[in-house]
């Protein structure tokens, strides 16, 4: 029973639809994470004299600190911001597939 139950959601053009948003989505967002953090990566190779330059006069803080807790800051916010879509949007589409089998 379970299988024909699990063909009728796999054929399911709202579960179809579900995957393509989730998997552009989810791309999407790791695509900005890879394209933020690489970038950082080639600025410490590339410029490391231009990351280690003080913020200001008489402090040890760089222009690399700030940029790296900056990254680590929008990586959780891209995870908020996925959470927010798929208790959202991703959870009411997978109910709707959800009360259409039943």
């Amino acid at each position: 029973m379970n299988d024909h139950v699990y063909l009728q959601i796999e054929n399911s053009p709202r579960f179809k639809e579900l995957v393509h948003k989730r998997q552009v989505f989810a791309t999407l967002l790791s695509l900005i994470m890879l394209i933020l953090y690489v970038g950082f990566i080639l600025l410490i190779a590339f410029a490391p004299d231009w990351l280690g330059t003080p913020l200001h006069p008489g402090t040890n803080v760089t222009r690399g600190i700030p940029i790296g807790v900056g990254l680590i800051v929008i990586s959780f916010l891209l995870t908020a911001v996925y959470v927010w879509r798929a208790n959202g949007e991703f959870d009411r589409l997978t109910k709707q597939i959800i009360s259409e089998v039943k």
